[in-house]
């Protein structure tokens, strides 16, 4: 797997370095920001039976992103 950066520090998935470490990442369009794949994210399958396009990277929202959990 490629190395996934973030900055998202408050993120389950954060790591040191900036570095994601869910095991599988969802992108999606602003679009579909608020939709609800009823998944466990990093692991579990997602929506993969639509494409769409962005023109630019600020069009687009993290759906790994998990509050961390206090531990």
């Amino acid at each position: 797997m490629p190395d996934v950066k973030c900055a998202v520090a408050d993120c389950e998935y954060w790591a040191q370095g900036n570095n994601c470490s869910a095991g599988t990442i969802m992108i999606e369009v602003d679009q579909h920001a608020n939709a609800n794949y009823n998944v466990e994210f990093a692991g579990e399958s997602f929506d993969t039976e639509h494409q769409d396009t962005a023109k630019k990277a600020a069009s687009t929202c993290c759906h790994t992103f998990e509050p961390k959990k206090n531990k």
